[in-house]
């Protein structure tokens, strides 16, 4: 049983996340008229000229994206997955309206009361709720369909970077439903997609920003044994040798928080004023005194 715990945990994941961007959906974008962009994003279109469900306009449209994905994303692992998202999230689309959460009194329906006129908060939460989502579908190994399946074939298929195969195809969308629902809703689902690719980022590698350090100095010993003394974190010497001077230059390589930067610099200056150090950003760091690597 023990085994099938990290499937359980996946699918369940990408079962929440399902429900979360379909909450996001019919709270914040559909009400303010924000096309979401890719499948979901025309299925809206649709629907505004025929009133036929968005949720089964999703599960059509995503039939022939899902067959290429079996073809060129890995077959039954990316197919099971993917199936379940686009099922899940199809089915809570059209369900939710009739649920008690959207009846007179439910949250849901308070919410797109309250936010009734207000496209600027209806884009935040809107991307915020979404950028959940798609966070936990990514933790769960998954994919949301639509345009995440083009975006990732493009990226096999042509070596097109998969930010900018969202960007092509989710503007596209965009751009087409300016034309239906204005240019001000047009610029403000621009807006959306941005900060709710931003808060997926976060949802899936957390919110820690932590620092990396490169340290060349004439000190080493001296560096590395504050860095261990006060900071409490591991250092690593790298061999390095000057190009112009050709004289051993050690390296140390650490990694701190970005709480940790200050003292790291003061350090350094009282004992070697003339080291040489940059620190750049790391999205994630896994191991002994951070987050514990995970499979």
């Amino acid at each position: 049983m023990k085994k099938y715990l990290p499937y359980i945990r996946d699918y369940f994941l990408i079962i929440l996340a399902a429900l979360i961007q379909a909450f996001s959906l019919r709270t914040f974008f559909i009400p303010a008229n924000l096309a979401s962009g890719g499948v979901s994003g025309i299925s809206q279109l649709i629907n505004h000229f025929t009133g036929w469900p968005i949720g089964l306009l999703i599960l059509i449209g995503n039939i022939p994206l899902f067959v290429l994905g079996w073809r060129f994303l890995g077959g039954y692992r990316f197919a099971m997955r993917t199936a379940v998202a686009i099922l899940a999230y199809s089915m809570f689309i059209d369900l939710l309206p009739s649920t008690p959460l959207f009846a007179e009194g439910g949250a849901g329906a308070a919410l797109i009361r309250d936010l009734q006129g207000d496209i600027f908060l209806n884009t935040l939460y809107g991307a915020i709720v979404s950028g959940i989502g798609y966070g936990l579908i990514y933790r769960a190994r998954g994919t949301s369909g639509g345009s995440d399946i083009l975006a990732r074939i493009l990226n096999n298929w042509r070596g097109i970077p998969i930010t900018q195969s969202y960007l092509f195809v989710d503007s596209a969308v965009i751009l087409g439903a300016g034309f239906v629902f204005g240019w001000k809703q047009a610029l403000y689902a621009m807006i959306a997609l941005y900060v709710s690719g931003l808060v997926a980022e976060t949802t899936l590698e957390g919110g820690t920003s932590v620092r990396t350090a490169m340290i060349v100095t004439s000190q080493p010993d001296a560096v590395s044994q504050r860095i261990l003394d006060e900071l409490v974190r591991g250092v690593t010497v790298l061999e390095g040798a000057g190009a112009y001077t050709k004289a051993d230059r050690p390296v140390l390589y650490c990694v701190i928080t970005r709480a940790e930067v200050a003292t790291l610099k003061a350090i350094v200056n009282e004992c070697d004023p003339h080291a040489f150090m940059v620190i750049g950003v790391a999205h994630e760091v896994l191991g002994e005194g951070f987050k514990p690597i995970k499979s």
